[in-house]
């Protein structure tokens, strides 16, 4: 586990996720009918396991995968990104909103609350970091912090095309602050999601040969880890619902080249942003989950005093991945974000976080 927390956070899903699913499909969000997937087939790129899923939200939003050209570099090879484009795309007065995932996560992470945002009338995009997810990677360049900042570019140019509203989850804040740094005409705001952006890279993993990096990374991967994970961080789950969320977490790691793409990223040395967060002059919601484990509500208030134009919101029994676990409420407060209302219904399940909340 000390691997995986220094990297950045494993993508567990769990905690209430499955009552509060399934309240959504029963309500009239109709989740699984919003995601447009129907009776459609499952995209051929995808490993053979998605068959084995059972979560309706993740069968629902996998079969809206789909692999878009990227140019990268001087020639015209392109890297065929894998995505969830926007069921419907809006006016070129509407703002998209692009959603990343956590560490070595995909875009199947937004399974529940990228639905909930199309019904709010919002132009969604779930997209997939370089070296993670389910792009074809056979030929690739390095998968380090610049690699997937300028493939992150490229695919907002070709085909995205408008500032966005960009959305970063755990160390998928990092992606995001560094990207709004180097090019802050593609974004208009900012959300960061519990974010992991005072971690100083991979530190001595960077360091470690090769061939112990690839035994490190096989085991970060592996079946038992995830799921004794998810069995340590969730009580009174039935075991084959823990099962079935490890399966959907670890999908993209069963692609060939995965375990390639994560040691280039982790003997890279990762993300280290620190030095770029007062650089950020854009407007920024930081949501954060009231139980999370992973990162400390201290550094919260401190990314939120370093940012000249931020706010914060908790979400009540959420943790790490409020997203996954709340996405109702993610999606409420992203959609007022989008509006520039960040009100708050007291009677809501969430609240302004004050800087001044005797927390730990």
């Amino acid at each position: 586990m000390t691997m995986s927390l220094k990297l950045g956070s494993l993508p567990l899903l769990g905690g209430n996720v499955a009552k509060k699913c399934a309240s959504l499909k029963a309500s009239k969000h109709k989740v699984v009918d919003v995601g447009g997937a129907g009776d459609a087939e499952f995209p051929s790129f995808l490993p053979k396991e998605v068959e084995k899923i059972k979560d309706p939200f993740a069968r629902s939003l996998a079969k809206r995968i789909e692999r878009l050209p990227v140019q990268i570099g001087y020639s015209k090879s392109c890297i065929m990104s894998s995505c969830v484009k926007p069921l419907i795309r809006q006016s070129n007065k509407t703002t998209p909103v692009v959603l990343l995932h956590c560490f070595d996560s995909s875009c199947l992470e937004w399974r529940c609350t990228l639905p909930l945002l199309e019904e709010a009338g919002l132009e969604a995009w779930a997209i997939d970091v370089l070296g993670w997810g389910f792009s074809d990677l056979e030929t690739r360049p390095p998968c380090d912090m610049a690699s997937k900042r300028h493939h992150l570019y490229q695919l907002w140019k070709s085909h995205i095309r408008r500032p966005m509203i960009l959305v970063g989850p755990s160390l998928g804040a990092s992606v995001a602050i560094d990207f709004t740094v180097h090019y802050p005409e593609a974004v208009e705001k900012l959300v960061l999601i519990n974010p992991s952006v005072y971690a100083e890279g991979t530190g001595h993993l960077a360091k470690l040969p090769e061939s112990v990096a690839y035994a490190g990374v096989s085991l970060l991967k592996s079946l038992p880890l995830r799921l004794y994970a998810n069995m340590l961080a969730f009580n009174s789950i039935p075991f084959l619902t823990i099962l079935d969320w490890t399966n959907v977490g670890r999908l993209h790691c069963l692609l060939p080249w995965w375990k390639d793409a994560t040691v280039s990223f982790m003997l890279s040395g990762g993300y280290n942003v620190i030095s770029q967060i007062k650089q950020v002059k854009h407007k920024t919601l930081i949501i954060c989950g009231e139980k999370d484990q992973i990162v400390s509500y201290k550094l919260v208030v401190k990314l939120h005093s370093e940012l000249s134009n931020a706010i914060i919101r908790e979400v009540y029994d959420s943790g790490h991945l409020p997203h996954v676990d709340n996405p109702k409420w993610v999606a409420k407060l992203i959609a007022n974000f989008a509006e520039d209302d960040a009100g708050v219904d007291a009677k809501s399940p969430f609240c302004l976080a004050q800087v001044t909340a005797s927390r730990g």
